[in-house]
């Protein structure tokens, strides 16, 4: 349903971001609408004035000034992850039933706006170049993770459909925690995949998942392992995501199980990157916490040499992240639509 065709009382239905918790993602820059958020990321700003990109242009290929990162569920999420440095500490609801959610259409309308008025600010300061301004008012690739777990908005395959059906749109990446299977496979059946998944994995035994996720859900171990046993047989291009942190998952002695999982699930990619002290997690971790990128490094090759399917593909020293590729199941790493320049 278009944004037009409701009426107040439908609209006071939707399931709104509290006022003041908006009023404080808003000063975060942060676009709000419903319960919708939208920024622009360090990289894109940054890309403004040609001062380097999203390590995913180096890995995949994607344009950074023309990324949308948003995600249809701003404050919820079913773990309360240790390193998260989004907001979670508003998150204060588990549902998110599907007569009290936006259409994605009106989703897309209202954080198109609000990333448009984060943009026009950014035309003022002369040492961002004009044109790539311009170029980033159309998106051609989104990214959905920003805050809350996406997979909780029930309509993500028609979002993903309506994503795709717009002329402009070249790639879309979704994160998702793991905590809801039963959407990946529906995402699947209705042939609504993303251009690639990614897998959010910290931990390969049950008490450090716990530790390092903090999972609302009793049966979280499960839900997560449903998911990683369903990576190698959907139909798109899939990613695991390992945080590295001091003290929670980087021990040596982690990584036989680490390199058994990752064999087990057979993703296209591995990335491995260590957490950084930024944001909100800064009130439950130390600046100690994070890893060095030569200990990233290492902790990379000793996983491939043990998984003995997995390669180190490249590095970003800037972003302290490592990116294994699966030689048993080789792709092209860059998005067929993109060529690696900038």
């Amino acid at each position: 349903m278009s944004c037009s065709g409701e009426t107040v009382e439908e609209e006071d239905r939707l399931i709104q971001i509290k006022p003041a918790i908006s009023d404080q993602l808003k000063k975060a820059k942060y676009g709000v609408s419903d319960h919708s958020t939208v920024e622009l990321c360090h990289w894109t700003k940054k890309s403004f004035k040609h001062e380097g990109s999203c390590y995913k242009h180096k890995f995949y290929g994607i344009s950074t000034h023309r990324c949308m990162e948003f995600s249809p569920a701003g404050m919820h999420c079913e773990n309360r992850c240790v390193y998260c440095w989004r907001p979670m500490e508003f998150y204060d609801s588990m549902k998110m039933e599907p007569e009290h959610v936006a259409e994605p259409e009106e989703i897309l309308t209202k954080l198109m706006a609000e990333r448009k008025k984060l943009i026009n600010g950014y035309y003022g300061d002369s040492r961002n170049d004009k044109q790539r301004l311009d170029e980033s008012l159309l998106p051609s690739h989104y990214a959905i993770s920003l805050s809350g777990e996406p997979t909780m908005y029930p309509k993500l395959p028609e979002l993903i459909k309506y994503l795709n059906s717009l002329e402009a749109t070249k790639s879309i990446f979704l994160v998702t925690n793991g905590q809801e299977p039963d959407m990946i496979q529906k995402l699947q059946d209705e042939d609504a995949l993303p251009t690639q998944l990614y897998l959010s994995t910290n931990a390969a035994d049950y008490e450090s998942f716990v530790r390092i996720n903090k999972p609302k859900y009793d049966d979280s171990w499960e839900r997560w392992n449903r998911t990683l046993d369903m990576l190698k047989d959907l139909n798109t291009r899939t990613v695991l995501r390992i945080t590295l942190i001091r003290e929670y998952n980087d021990q040596k002695e982690n990584i036989p199980a680490f390199a058994e999982m990752f064999k087990k699930a057979s993703p296209h990619f591995i990335e491995i990157k260590s957490y950084m002290h930024i944001g909100r997690s800064t009130n439950r971790l130390e600046h100690a916490n994070m890893l060095e990128m030569e200990e990233v490094k290492k902790f990379s090759e000793e996983i491939a040499n043990q998984s003995k399917i997995f390669s180190v593909m490249d590095e970003s020293i800037v972003s302290r992240i490592s990116i294994l590729q699966n030689n048993e199941r080789f792709i092209d790493r860059y998005i067929p639509t993109y060529s690696n320049t900038i």
